[in-house]
Parts: structure tokens; C-alpha cells; sequence
């Protein structure tokens, strides 16, 4: 029997983490080799992406030999020898975690929770990836680091604030990312740059380790080119961390993926162009529901008269602006490495508010989680875009909308997935979300597969090559 041919590059590139998975257990590639042609990329295309903002190749090529090692000894982790990519707000042990802010950051003494989740399961680290300054953002255009440039266009959005994870992901730089989702972090740039996403039930993987924006809205988030890459990712990552108060020990046990086909309870919302959606988004959505008929088993309207979407995010954003004052407050004070000053203006405002304030928009949380309760009891998946417009110029106005249809999952605590549904008019991507009620992680993800396979939407990864 002949031998099979060597993978190219630009495959290694462009497959998913179960295909590398499945490359690697059958010898068909080298982890050594896996990791060099992510570094070679990220030294060619990083420069016009500016999606890494630390990278460390000598430690990449050690831990990769590392799992080659384990490979031949036969004890090897669930992820051994795939390149993954970190969002400057987690903390690697012996590197500064700078969450976007200037200065020199401050030096790790001890890896993130889900950092030593994926060393421990073989993972091989490239390297953390730009953000918006202090996660406070949804467009990447860090005024310290720069600009991330969507893959799909240069001079265009990312999204935000792991708008660099998500760019890795798309140019063929990470095979995964991770990243964090206070608003929709994770989710935005997931659907500007057509890649898959995650927001777990909150508390169902550790923060600790992770640079807060506001701790009841702070989520680990997973960024993949398939949904079963994040179905393997939360495996690896999720569990009770009992050094997290907010981590979850089952109290919400996560429901097995056991949807019966035909009695699927899907809810949709009854004017999306009245919350902000553009006409074209709107397009793409009903093309999808349409294509996706079978799949939706009974597809009905939900009541969200009592919802204020705008007013949802605003109170989330006013949450992590007032947390962030104490977060940041040796940054904050630091005169030789100034934040910008609309950084500075967006914590001034929230020190102008009073207790009351902070504490009505609190208030919103619990609103929020009654809103699901009723909500769930009636459907089994809530669907609609991930965002209202797409991609949009870096060098343009920046719409106050990103995060209206994000907020509602955060604010909850609910799980939500982005897949990639469409491609708009002017051929950049855009995402479909998936919200569920607490716990309902893997069914989401069950469904997600489905309806991605449905509608075929995934663009052709990498989309930044050697010729770009």
C-alpha cells in the first residue's frame, strides 16, 4: 500500500482541530512540524493582521516537541500538539498579562485556570492575541497595540474585544483561541470574521486567572473552525474550581445533547429590523431560518416587549466600566503610561454615578435571569443574528449596536453559540446565534452542528495567504 501524500501547509492551516486531532494520532503529521507552519504563517501574516500582540516561538517549539515526545511514549492529553492562542487578558505564568492596557503588565506568577487546563492536556500555546483596551470595546482598534484587520478585508473590524483571537482563528494563525465574553466578546468578532463560538452557562469554566471586566458577566469564551472543536475545547475546560466563587459545582447539571428531532421548540424575535438589525443582516437571517425549515421543528415568535435591548447593554457596560475603576486603578494612576483618554472618559463616567445607579443596573442581572426562566419554559433554543451589521470600516463610525443581541445571554448567564449563517452583499461574513437556558451548553452545541452543516455558511479558512 502506498504511502499517502504529505498535508500542505496551507491545509494544515485550514482544518479544524478534530482533523489535526485525527492527522496526529495517525502519524500523518508532526507536532513539531504543526507548529512551525502556524509560526511561519504568523511571522508572514501577523504583520498586516496584527492579531498577535505577545508571542514566544522558542517556548511554541519546545512544548510541540514535548508532545512528540508523549506521542511515541503512548500517554498523550486530549489535545496534545494543537496550537492555541490566548487572549491578553489570561494569565501565562512568567509572561505580562497586559488586557490591552499600556506599560509593562504585570508578570504572572501562576498560569489562568484554563491555562493549566490546556497544558495539562497537551495543547502547545503560540501566543496572546490583540484586544480592546481593557476589554472595554467591540471593534479591536487598541490605541497602544493597534488595529486587528479583519482577515476577510483589510481596513475593516475584527470585532472585539478578542478580536484577535477571532482573526487568528480565520487567517489560518490558531487552529482554536480563547478568549473572554462580558457582552459578547467572543461572539461579535466570531460572526464579523465567520468563525464558531462559544459563551459557556457562567461559571461553567474558571475565570480565575483572568484580568475581570465585571466578574457576574465575565465568561471564558471558545473560538473554533467547527462546532465540534468547541464541543472538545469545553470538555477540556470546563469544571468546579473551587478557588473561583464563581465556578459551578453542577448546580445546574449540564442537560446531555438528546434533542428529539421534530419536537424542537425554536423562538425567534418579532422585529428585528425595530431593534437595529440592517436590512441585509435581516436578508441573510430569514435566507437562513428558510434553508434551515426542516431543522427548526416549531419555529415560533416570542414576546420581547418587556426586554429593552439598548438598555440591557448599556446597564452591562455601566457594570464592568464601574468594576473596571478598582481593576485598573494602578494603570489608571500611572503617568508614564497614560490610558487613552476615552478609555478615561468611559471609567469618569461610571465614577460620576451614584450607588443607585450602580445598583439599578444590577438589578437589570436579575431581570434577566427571570426573563429566561419564562423564556425557556417555552422554547428549547433562542435564534437570531449574532450582531446587527457586520464588518465595518476601522476608519468609520463605530455603531452603538454591536452588542444589543449579545447582552441578553451575558446579562443571563445563559450558554450561546455563533455559527457562521451567510455571507452579506458585500461578501463579508455574518453569524446566526444560539441562546439557551442555563446548563444546555452541549445541547446547543449539538444543534449548532446540525444547522451548520445545513447551511454550509463556513468560509474558506485560512482567508489571509502568502500572496495577500
Amino acid at each position: 500500500m502506498s504511502a499517502l501524500p504529505p498535508i500542505a501547509d496551507i491545509d494544515l492551516r485550514r482544518a479544524t482541530l478534530c482533523q489535526l486531532l485525527h492527522w496526529l494520532a495517525s502519524g500523518r503529521v508532526q507536532s513539531g512540524r504543526l507548529a512551525e507552519v502556524y509560526l511561519q504563517a504568523i511571522e508572514r501574516i501577523n504583520p498586516r493582521l496584527n492579531a498577535y500582540v505577545q508571542l514566544s516561538s522558542a517556548l511554541t517549539v519546545e512544548q510541540a516537541h514535548g508532545a512528540e515526545h508523549r506521542r511515541r511514549d503512548g500517554v498523550i492529553g486530549r489535545l496534545d500538539g494543537i496550537p492555541i492562542a490566548l487572549k491578553d487578558n489570561f494569565d501565562i505564568a512568567g509572561w505580562p498579562t497586559h488586557a490591552g492596557l499600556p506599560g509593562p503588565g504585570v508578570l504572572a506568577e501562576h498560569d489562568a485556570h484554563v491555562v493549566a487546563r490546556l497544558r495539562a492536556s497537551g495543547a502547545v500555546l503560540l501566543g496572546k492575541t490583540n484586544m480592546d483596551e481593557g476589554a472595554l470595546g467591540a471593534i479591536t482598534h487598541n490605541p497602544h497595540y493597534g488595529a486587528t484587520h479583519n482577515p476577510h478585508r483589510r481596513g475593516y473590524t475584527a470585532g472585539g474585544s478578542s478580536g484577535g483571537a477571532a482573526a487568528a482563528v480565520a487567517a489560518g494563525l490558531a487552529v482554536a483561541a480563547i478568549g473572554s465574553d462580558s457582552l459578547g466578546s467572543i461572539r461579535i468578532p466570531a460572526s464579523y470574521c465567520g468563525v464558531f463560538a462559544l459563551k459557556p452557562t457562567q461559571g461553567e469554566i474558571s475565570t480565575r486567572g483572568m484580568v475581570p471586566a465585571a466578574r457576574r458577566l465575565d465568561a471564558v469564551g471558545l473560538l473554533a473552525r467547527s462546532v465540534d472543536d468547541l464541543t472538545v475545547l469545553l470538555q477540556v475546560m470546563a469544571g468546579y474550581d473551587a478557588e473561583d466563587p464563581r465556578s459551578r459545582r453542577r448546580r445546574v447539571a449540564l442537560s446531555p445533547p438528546d434533542w428529539e428531532p421534530g419536537k424542537l421548540r425554536c423562538g425567534v424575535l418579532p422585529n428585528l429590523p425595530a431593534l437595529g438589525v440592517q436590512p441585509e443582516v435581516v436578508d441573510v437571517f430569514e435566507a437562513a431560518l428558510a434553508k434551515l425549515d426542516r431543522e427548526l421543528g416549531e419555529c415560533r415568535t416570542v414576546d420581547f416587549d418587556d426586554w429593552h435591548f439598548a438598555r440591557a447593554r448599556r446597564a452591562g457596560f455601566l457594570l464592568m466600566e464601574a468594576e473596571m475603576i478598582g481593576t485598573f486603578a494602578t494603570q489608571l494612576a500611572d503617568p508614564e503610561h497614560p490610558v487613552s483618554p476615552p478609555f478615561r472618559r468611559l471609567l469618569d463616567y461610571a465614577a460620576r454615578k451614584t450607588a443607585s445607579d450602580y445598583a439599578n443596573a444590577d438589578r437589570v442581572l436579575d431581570a434577566a435571569t427571570l426573563k429566561m426562566r419564562r423564556l425557556f419554559a417555552q422554547i428549547d433554543v433562542l435564534v437570531m443574528p449574532t450582531t446587527p451589521q457586520g464588518a465595518f470600516p476601522l476608519d468609520g463610525p463605530v455603531p452603538d449596536t454591536q452588542g444589543d443581541l449579545t447582552s441578553f445571554a451575558s446579562l443571563a448567564g445563559c450558554p450561546a453559540v455563533s455559527i457562521p449563517m451567510g455571507t452579506l452583499p458585500n461578501g463579508l461574513p455574518i453569524g446566526m446565534q444560539l441562546v439557551g437556558a442555563r446548563g444546555s451548553d452541549l445541547r446547543l452545541l449539538e444543534l449548532a452542528a446540525v444547522w451548520s452543516a445545513t447551511l454550509d455558511a463556513a468560509p474558506e479558512y485560512p482567508v489571509v495567504r502568502d500572496d495577500a
